[in-house]
């Protein structure tokens, strides 16, 4: 498993500044996983202000991911785990910063959930490069043949 809860820098500052940290008077000089792993469960409000997205996005979410599964409290409020904070954080960065589809977001995390975060990446960037040079070559191909038939048309 992952042990690092947040992927970029820009999530961790999101994290440092929240108001949520502030409210609960944490050391300033702790780092954010530090203040994310002081606590256990999360309601969606707090995991709203530390991913940067409205709460409806999170039960959204709940529907189309499986994986992503907080607990209700007795009184029917979600509770989110670590785990599940590390998910919004991943599905946040494959649907936003990688462009893939809901779909295509889910597939991934289904396909890819148990490797590590660098091999996925590292394979992703192989594959991507590859198909950037096959769609290329077929996209050249496909104009000269158009241009061919253009040619022919122009004939008659």
């Amino acid at each position: 498993m992952n042990t690092s809860l947040y992927i970029n820098r820009l999530q961790t500052a999101t994290i440092a500044a929240s108001p949520f940290r502030q409210e609960r008077k944490m050391p300033s000089n702790g780092t954010a996983a530090q203040v994310a792993t002081e606590k256990k469960l999360y309601r969606i409000g707090e995991v709203s202000r530390l991913a940067d997205l409205k709460p409806f996005v999170l039960r959204y979410w709940e529907t189309e991911f499986p994986m992503l599964e907080p607990v209700k409290s007795s009184s029917g409020h979600r509770l989110y785990r670590r785990d599940d904070v590390d998910m919004v954080f991943r599905i946040k960065r494959l649907l936003y910063d990688e462009g893939f589809t809901i779909a295509g977001a889910r597939r991934h995390l289904r396909e890819h959930d148990g490797a590590p975060e660098t091999e996925t990446r590292s394979a992703n960037a192989a594959a991507e490069g590859a198909a950037q040079l096959l769609s290329r070559k077929m996209l050249l191909d496909l104009r000269d043949t158009l241009r061919a038939f253009l040619t022919l048309l122009e004939r008659r």
